[in-house]
């Protein structure tokens, strides 16, 4: 299996091993704690939903350790936590879809009996990314696993797999946290003053990782803020082609940020790894397998790219479903329903302005730039077409 398309899993945070790390799934936990201690109960093949930084990885790998390690074996439960242990192996991908030669790869490992645990797991997170013929390779995988293999599936919905998907694994639905706990959590892991932490979880939509990031990052909350002012200016086509070409260019400076010092770690590792030291001239033996991390690496970095943008595009989201809400006389700081309550002032007066249905418009509009970017539809021409929409109350 390709490298970079192994992820590690992420690290023990509490003390109590393996579920310490999971945060606010007290029913998911009790299920699956359940079910790894009663193996004539145990279902092989589990999909975990929920939203966006709802800690679907994070139970998943929990999960793993419990079943692999035999019980009180913290070293063996860490090193799954850590993805180490020869007997858990992960895939999330670092491109747009997952591709068949991984999940081909996921599914012969599927097939080797566990070596030191008690059973072999087999996690694959972002399962939503799998197109048709990808979910189709591992079909009978998931209907006929061997008997000590398990297999756990995260996605943000059920509804994001196929049916035959579905119809052959258990669905785990994990709960969204409030507000206010996702708050308190981030101002306790950071000692972020509470109502920054506060605004960041509003604006993060219950995200915990996304507002772990705005609650830290002064610039990523200005960037937000610029944002959606900006588009609440878009008057004209001018308008919408400037504020495209903004959004892009941050999103597009964000995504390098946050790629470019792993990848060049990540050259440095393997010409270290091929013998080859800094500067020097790569021998045409090896250059094939510097290629193909490069190549990895464009596919990430397209990917972070349109992470980003589907990023602003849920901020957009919440900005019109806040004008929503205020067209229908909800959204008072009284009940509290506006996720962007700095911006009160001018929603109300775009809510008086606009009738519900051209609001509605806009709303269909960015679900539909949604739906093209994940088809790989150029993202300045989508946003750009989205943003003539906010301007006219009509698609294009």
């Amino acid at each position: 299996m390709d490298s970079a398309a192994v992820a590690a899993a992420p690290a023990a945070a509490a003390a109590e091993v393996p579920w310490g790390a999971v945060w606010g799934q007290d029913e998911a936990v009790a299920t699956l704690r359940a079910a790894a201690s009663d193996p004539g109960s145990m279902t092989h093949a589990w999909l975990i939903t929920g939203p966006p930084g709802s800690g679907r990885s994070t139970l998943a790998y929990a999960f793993a350790a419990a079943l692999i390690a035999e019980p009180g074996d913290e070293q063996a439960m860490r090193q799954v936590l850590a993805g180490t242990h020869p007997d858990m192996t992960a895939l999330r991908t670092e491109g747009v879809i997952i591709s068949i030669k991984d999940a081909r790869a996921l599914v012969e490992r599927s097939y080797f009996s566990p070596s030191l645990g008690r059973y072999r797991v087999i996690v694959m997170e972002d399962a939503d990314r799998m197109v048709e013929r990808t979910s189709n390779v591992l079909l009978k995988a998931l209907e006929e696993p061997p008997e000590r293999t398990v297999w756990v599936l995260c996605a943000p919905s059920d509804a994001d797999l196929l049916p035959t998907i579905r119809s052959r694994v258990r669905t785990l639905r994990l709960r969204e946290p409030d507000i206010a706990d996702v708050a308190r959590l981030i101002s306790q892991r950071t000692g972020i003053d509470l109502a920054v932490a506060e605004q960041s979880a509003r604006h993060a939509q219950r995200h915990i990782g996304m507002a772990q990031r705005l609650a830290t990052d002064t610039a990523a909350r200005t960037r937000r803020d610029q944002m959606l002012r900006g588009v609440l200016a878009v008057r004209g086509v001018g308008d919408a082609v400037e504020v495209a070409g903004r959004v892009v260019a941050a999103a597009t400076d964000d995504a390098k940020a946050l790629t470019a010092e792993r990848d060049e770690a990540e050259r440095s590792g393997l010409l270290r790894t091929l013998g080859i030291a800094e500067g020097a001239a790569v021998p045409p033996a090896v250059r094939s397998q510097l290629s193909a991390l490069e190549d990895d690496q464009k596919r990430r970095a397209t990917r972070s790219l349109r992470d980003g943008i589907d990023r602003v595009l849920t901020d957009l989201q919440s900005m019109f479903r806040d004008v929503i809400m205020l067209q229908f006389g909800r959204g008072g700081r009284s009940d509290g329903d506006l996720i962007n309550r700095e911006l009160e002032p001018e929603l109300r007066e775009l809510a008086s302005a606009w009738s519900v249905d051209r609001t509605l418009v806009v709303l269909d509009q960015i679900a539909e730039t949604r739906r093209n970017l994940e088809q790989n539809v150029a993202p300045t021409l989508a946003l750009e077409s989205m943003l003539v929409t906010v301007a006219s109350g009509r698609t294009p």
